[in-house]
């Protein structure tokens, strides 16, 4: 799997790149702003996670037996946001790779 990551993430880094290139960044600034951009992102996503679980703990919390009966494992609750994750990622995926052949 880290192989995978790695070579998807140099390629989406170049292609940025490229993409800072042709928008007019010298070529010297390159660097420094995939370095931000990338320290952005990374922001982004420890931000999101930590709002999940803050939520999650409140409704932890606030309805203990709600979050017991939909946190169990095989719970209806879990398979519905599984199913919905799923089913948005792969619409994702079809969506861009419609876009690459047409």
């Amino acid at each position: 799997p880290w192989t995978v990551s790695f070579a998807f993430g140099l390629l989406h880094g170049l292609g940025f790149a490229r993409a800072l290139l042709e928008v007019g960044l010298p070529e010297g600034d390159v660097p420094l702003a995939l370095l931000a951009f990338n320290l952005g992102v990374e922001a982004g996503q420890v931000l999101f996670i930590t709002m999940v679980l803050v939520l999650g703990m409140a409704v932890a919390r606030l309805y203990p037996a709600l979050s017991r009966r939909l946190a169990t494992p095989g719970s209806a609750g879990l398979r519905t946001v599984a199913y919905g994750v799923g089913t948005l990622a792969a619409f994702w995926a079809v969506e861009r790779v419609a876009g690459f052949v047409t």
